[in-house]
């Protein structure tokens, strides 16, 4: 990247922004500053930042709405400041798009360390990988313009279940622990988080399995992880 990378900070909170703002300046990104969703969408559009930080309870559009709007058409990384620490907000977030979620009150140095491994994730997937594609059982993925083929028919998914059914894929048929599979996939400050993998893994089961309800694909190991299964 030759530019410095760009920052977007959707937030309503003008302390928290101007934080935001000037730590992340300090540190080498440009950031541009939204007050709502609908503005964020506006400056994305004009912007095209590398990453999105966004609050969840905003006016005129939320940080859930948001996400949802970035995913139509882009998949670009976000990370998602909020108040709210339980899970079932975690999970609509994570759902809605989110790549990543971050309590407040929170730490200048966590946010930049979390916004790194996205960067860092970004930049990895866009280089050339070898082999070219991985294809097993009714699977293939072609790793160069990141298309997943199941059953013939093209699936799209966003990054983080794009990665995890990579992951799952290169280790077919092998016991994986939630741990192992969260330091894999998000890193290793990520092991126990395991709200994280179960939203994607339920994600990754509505779009892969003929019948979610009774997954082939993806199979639960009780009190330990996953095994993945690709078909005959």
């Amino acid at each position: 990247m030759n530019r410095k990378p760009r920052i977007l900070i959707v937030d309503d909170e003008p302390q928290i922004a101007r934080v935001l703002r000037t730590g992340l300046a300090a540190r080498g990104y440009e950031t541009r500053v939204a007050a709502d969703g609908e503005s964020g969408m506006e400056t994305y559009q004009d912007w095209h930042p590398d990453l999105v930080v966004t609050d969840l309870a905003m006016p005129n559009m939320s940080g859930l709405e948001l996400c949802r709007r970035l995913r139509t058409v882009s998949q670009i990384p976000i990370i998602v400041l909020s108040v709210r620490g339980d899970e079932r907000t975690k999970v609509e977030a994570l759902d809605a798009g989110a790549d990543d979620y971050v309590t407040k009150p929170f730490g200048i140095d966590e946010l930049l360390a979390r916004i790194r491994a996205a960067l860092r994730r970004t930049a990895a997937s866009e280089e050339p990988m070898t082999p070219a594609a991985l294809a097993e059982g009714d699977f293939r993925i072609d790793l160069d313009s990141r298309r997943v083929i199941v059953r013939e028919e093209e699936i799209r998914l966003t990054p983080k279940e794009y990665d995890l059914l990579v992951y799952f894929l290169r280790h077919a048929g092998k016991v994986l622990t939630q741990r192992t599979l969260l330091a894999a996939v998000w890193g290793g400050d990520y092991t126990e988080q395991t709200e994280y993998l179960r939203v994607f893994v339920g994600n990754l089961r509505k779009k892969i399995e003929p019948d979610p309800s009774t997954p082939r694909y993806i199979l639960t190991e009780p009190w330990v992880g996953y095994r993945f299964n690709p078909g005959e």
